[in-house]
């Protein structure tokens, strides 16, 4: 063999490693269906990142929950096989307790409050998942969350007959439906449209975007117009595998998912639940409003109760304060800027 053949060999040998790191793929699963905003935003989310890292980054997708639910995608997590996947709060909150703050019932009042609670919080939110062992590539907000029943709701007490559902192992539900004086079914996501076919239950929550696309509108009646909370939503990804990337990118992923995820897929989804609202009411769902200001003080006050009885369980005193107190300052801040016809 010639030296220049040997040379060659030597060479081809020596990459041979370097190509086999060279592309990672990232398996990653999610709830949202095929064909929905979430999954058409993911897909356009993985071309620019295998784009953009000329093919060394790819991600495999899994959508409709067929890896399980939440706390089954991050056991999977946990085992290797799979790299990461969209969260909704109760997700999140298995990696990171104190971001269940974001879905403290009644908390917000409208979707740029809580832009500007996790844009202001959001190294501490970082630091708290990566302690978890998880990055943030983006938020992906659920959005807020309504009551569906088969009778109205317009006070608390019109709960106390309803066979209402929670997501199992959901800590923050449990709280505000025990001050709601409600004694739900806890179930799997994946088993509540069969539960609402056999009359288990005759009670969800969710977001309307959810709602219509889990089809459990089709099982329902009324929908009660006060939203008890805010759905929280991100994408992550497990930190063992961002390790494995280069700086570059790593920084890749986390600009592509700022763009698709926090800034495209959130606007998206709450564009969505507002047409989602009225594909609810063309369904002939009657949606129903407090009896009274009492009745609505009534669900405040609960929501204020249950999210201070989750203080040193989820989060710290002193996170819930400090994000009520920024939110005051926001709304007066907000409030001095309209007109004076306006207030």
């Amino acid at each position: 063999m010639t030296f220049s053949r040997k040379f060659i060999i030597a060479v081809l040998f020596a990459l041979a490693p370097v190509t086999a790191r060279a592309e990672t793929v990232i398996k990653f699963a999610t709830l949202a269906p095929e064909g929905s905003t979430w999954m058409r935003v993911m897909k356009e989310f993985q071309t620019a990142v295998e784009t953009q890292t000329a093919g060394r980054v790819k991600f495999k997708t899994y959508p409709g929950g067929v890896q399980g639910d939440e706390n089954d995608v991050l056991r999977k997590i946990r085992l290797g096989q799979l790299h990461g996947g969209g969260f909704t709060g109760v997700g999140i909150g298995q990696v990171a307790p104190s971001l269940r703050v974001l879905d403290a019932p009644f908390l917000f009042h409208s979707s740029d409050e809580i832009d500007h609670i996790t844009k202001t919080y959001d190294a501490q939110f970082r630091k708290s998942l990566a302690d978890g062992g998880y990055v943030l590539l983006g938020w992906a907000d659920v959005g807020f969350v309504y009551l569906m029943s088969n009778t109205p709701i317009r006070a608390p007490q019109d709960l106390h007959h309803v066979k209402m559902w929670i997501w199992e192992g959901d800590p923050v539900a449990e709280a505000a439906f025990k001050y709601m004086q409600v004694s739900p079914v806890p179930l799997s996501v994946t088993d509540v449209l069969t539960s609402l076919q056999t009359g288990l239950i005759d009670g969800v929550y969710g977001s309307p975007l959810a709602i219509v696309a889990m089809q459990w509108y089709s099982k329902m009646k009324y929908m009660f117009g006060l939203p008890i909370t805010n759905a929280s939503g991100a994408a992550l990804v497990s930190k063992k595998a961002f390790d494995q990337l280069s700086p570059q990118d790593q920084k890749t992923l986390l600009d592509l998912g700022q763009k698709y995820f926090t800034e495209k897929l959130s606007t998206l989804s709450r564009q969505d639940n507002t047409t989602s609202i009225a594909t609810l009411k063309k369904e002939k769902i009657v949606v129903t409003d407090p009896a009274s200001k009492d009745a609505a003080a009534q669900f405040e006050n609960m929501g204020i109760q249950s999210r201070k009885s989750l203080c040193g369980k989820m989060y710290s005193a002193e996170l819930l304060s400090g994000i009520e107190k920024t939110l005051a300052d926001y709304r007066a801040a907000k409030d001095k800027k309209k007109p004076a016809h306006a207030k």
